[in-house]
Parts: structure tokens; C-alpha cells; sequence
């Protein structure tokens, strides 16, 4: 038995979500090379990310609901197979409609990362502490992103970058050793110890308001808080997206940046974001252990992450690409304080049966919002540069914190389920 399995757990979804971001990072990176060799443009560029976002966005609530049927364990290892697969793929394309195919892949795959890692927060931790394990788990993204500057960088540079795509593809496959074997449902885990499956079943009634109704997924539909959460990420996930895969470009193409000081500094901003997304999770659960009730208390905490976010205007006005780096340090932070809120809410307000299927609706919503993001922005930034994107990119969570405090209701929806 291994005490305190479940923090064992959020660690591997933390390095699944590293890898998850190194695999859809890797493109940002090359992207300086390859646009020399095949003549890629912003808008070419653009469009690529947006077929990417297409493919992760429209299969979200699809993944979702594979997830809800076949069981986290299964459905990870089934999501990581196939981008691990995709991500290899890239080093065989000759073109940059070949790189529009392979990111599509590559997106279908990834679709599965985060509704799984939900539903398992969901399934191993009680409310309380599900905001703290999804802050840990999201530590992944800026990890990942953190990671693919210089390791991406030097694999190009030492061995070009088609032995980049496979190097990093096949980082996944080692991943799954230890997901296989620990990753059983508490209720089935022989490795867990009886006193954690008690707290962790004892935390979870404790907020169950049981009342003998149904819930579908049609009734899920039917939720203003649902509805209220997929607005609110078309906001801010429109932001995340960008910062994602434009930050490269950015300091390519307005601080004149080159493959080696890409690989040395751009991956700063992501260590903030790291940093945030255990910041956010914090926040959340110490309001909870005051006393605050748990929908408040992630409101309260959202709040006070999307008031930092109109930083990130600054950073295109920035005298120097070092201040240029600590804005969008606070905006990076910013956002993924956010995040370790916004993606436990569906665990928090829907039941078990759904966690996933509702969370990938919520996230199909923000990836929507991320494709208009990457279609307009290159056409944008080739137009008239890089500044009134970042101003709009400033002001979106502080708009999805209205949509959230106004929309999303206080109590928990926990009430038993069967999947529509």
C-alpha cells in the first residue's frame, strides 16, 4: 500500500499535462526554422494552430464522454497513445498543409488530456481539496511549455527538426508504466491504504445533497451554471491559447529574438504560470478551510486572478524585453491561478457520471474561442502588429469573472446521474 496515493496521482497527471504541452509546443518552437524552409507565414501559421484547436475543441465533449465510459485509466492511456503517435507523425510532413494534418491529429488526441484529469481529481480527492490537485496537475502546462524552448531548441539545433518531433512524441510512452499501474479507481486500488479511502469517500458525502433526482446529460444542457462556465472560457481560454503559441513569435518578430535566445528566455513567463497554478489552487482551498463555501470561495478566487490580467497590455509597450518577459510573467501567473478554479468547477457543480462530459463542454467552448483567436490574430499582427491584440487578450478573464459571479449559481449540484 502507498499512503497518500492520491497526491502520487495528481503527479502523474501533472507530468501527462507536461507532456501534453511539450507535444503541442514543440510546432511554436520549430516554427522559426520552418518557416524559412517551407515559406510559412503568420497567417500560415495561424490557420495551422487553428486546425489544431478545431480538432482538440470539437472533440472535447467527445473525449469526455469516451472518458465517462471507458474509465480514466483506459481513456488517458488511449488519449496520449494517439497524439504521442500524432506528434511523430510531424517529423514525416514535407509541407505546410502536411503540418495543418498532423496538428489536427495532434489535437484530436490532446482533446483527452484534461476532461480525464478532471474526472480523476473528481474520483480521488473530496471537494476541499480538488482545487489544490488541479492547480498541481496544471503545473503540467506551464511545465511542458517551460520545457520545449530549450529542449526543443537544442534537438533542432543538434539534430534538426524532424528529430525534434520524435523525440518528443515518444516521451509519452514512458509515462504509462507507472499510469498503469497505479491508476485504478480508489474503490478497486490495492494500494491504497483504508484510512485514505475513507477520507477521501467521507469528504465527498459530506457535500452530496441528495435528493433522488435524475440528472442526464440533456438536463446538464439545460444549467445555466453550464452554460455560464462555457462563455466564461471562450473568454479566457482565448488568452492561454495565444500566450501559448504566439509568445515565440512574439519575441521573434517585435524583439528580434533568434532560435538560441528563444530557447534561453522564453520560457520564463511559463515558470510564473507554474507558479500561479498553485497559487490559484491554494487561494481556493484555504477559503474553503475558513469557512467559505466552496462555490464562493472559487468565485472569490477568480476574481482576484482577473484583476491582474490588463498587465499583460503592458508588455508590447515595454522598454526593454526583460519588463516585456515580467508582464507577461504576471499575465501567465494570472491566468493559470484562474484556471486551478475554472477547470474544477464542473467536479464542484455537476455529478460524478458527467464530470468529464460537462468539463469537455466547457473546454470545446474555450478551444472554440481560441480558433477565432488564431484564425484573426496572424492576419492582425501582419496588418497592424502586435498591439491591439494584446489589448484585448488584457481585458477577457476580467470579462469572464462578470459572467461567472453573475451566472453561476452558489449551491453544489450533487444529485444522482445517468448519462443521456
Amino acid at each position: 500500500m502507498i499512503k497518500n496515493l492520491r497526491w502520487y496521482i495528481v503527479g502523474l497527471l501533472a507530468l501527462l499535462t507536461a507532456i501534453n504541452y511539450l507535444d503541442r509546443n514543440a510546432l511554436s518552437i520549430a516554427q522559426t526554422v520552418l518557416e524559412d524552409e517551407f515559406g510559412m507565414t503568420n497567417r500560415d501559421y495561424g490557420h495551422i494552430v487553428s486546425l489544431f484547436l478545431i480538432a482538440y475543441g470539437v472533440m472535447h465533449p467527445f473525449a469526455g464522454r469516451i472518458i465517462d465510459k471507458l474509465n480514466t485509466r483506459r481513456g488517458l492511456s488511449l488519449a496520449l497513445i494517439w497524439w504521442s503517435l500524432a506528434g511523430i507523425g510531424h517529423a514525416f510532413v514535407s509541407s505546410v498543409a502536411g503540418f495543418g494534418f498532423a496538428r489536427f491529429f495532434l489535437g484530436i488526441g490532446e482533446s483527452g488530456n484534461f476532461p480525464g484529469a478532471i474526472k480523476t481529481v473528481g474520483e480521488w480527492f473530496p471537494p476541499k481539496e480538488r482545487a489544490m490537485a488541479t492547480g498541481i496537475f496544471n503545473v503540467g502546462a506551464g511545465l511542458g511549455a517551460i520545457i520545449a524552448p530549450p529542449l526543443v531548441g537544442y534537438l533542432i539545433l543538434r539534430f534538426g527538426w524532424r528529430a525534434a518531433f520524435i523525440a518528443t512524441g515518444t516521451l509519452g510512452f514512458l509515462w504509462l508504466i507507472p499510469w498503469l499501474k497505479l491508476s485504478q479507481k480508489p474503490e478497486q486500488n490495492k494500494r491504497i491504504t483504508p484510512e485514505e479511502l475513507n477520507y477521501i469517500r467521507s469528504g465527498q458525502e459530506e457535500c452530496e445533497e441528495n435528493d433522488g433526482k435524475q440528472m442526464s446529460l440533456l438536463n446538464a444542457l439545460g444549467q445555466r451554471d453550464l452554460w455560464a462556465l462555457m462563455m466564461a472560457r471562450f473568454m479566457s481560454d482565448s488568452a492561454w491559447f495565444f500566450f501559448a503559441f504566439w509568445i515565440p513569435k512574439y519575441f521573434k518578430d517585435a524583439r528580434g529574438f533568434d532560435l538560441k535566445q528563444i530557447a534561453m528566455f522564453v520560457w520564463l513567463p511559463f515558470v510564473a504560470a507554474d507558479i500561479g497554478s498553485v497559487v490559484g489552487g491554494a487561494l481556493s482551498s484555504l477559503l474553503i478551510k475558513r469557512g467559505v463555501s466552496v462555490i464562493k470561495a472559487r468565485k472569490l478566487a477568480l476574481c482576484s486572478c482577473a484583476l491582474l490580467m490588463p498587465v499583460a497590455i503592458l508588455t508590447v509597450h515595454a522598454q526593454s524585453w526583460q519588463l516585456a518577459i515580467v508582464c507577461l510573467g504576471v499575465a501567465t501567473f494570472a491566468h493559470q491561478a484562474w484556471a486551478a478554479s475554472v477547470l474544477t468547477l464542473p467536479a464542484d457543480l455537476f455529478p460524478k457520471s458527467i464530470v468529464a462530459t460537462t468539463y469537455g463542454l466547457t473546454a470545446c467552448m474555450g478551444t472554440l474561442g481560441g480558433v477565432l483567436t488564431q484564425w484573426l490574430v496572424g492576419g492582425v499582427i501582419d496588418t497592424v502588429g502586435y498591439v491591439p491584440v494584446f489589448t484585448v487578450i488584457g481585458f477577457l478573464h476580467p470579462i469572464a469573472a462578470m459572467i461567472i459571479i453573475l451566472l453561476v449559481s452558489q449551491k453544489i449540484t450533487t444529485i444522482k446521474s445517468s448519462v443521456a
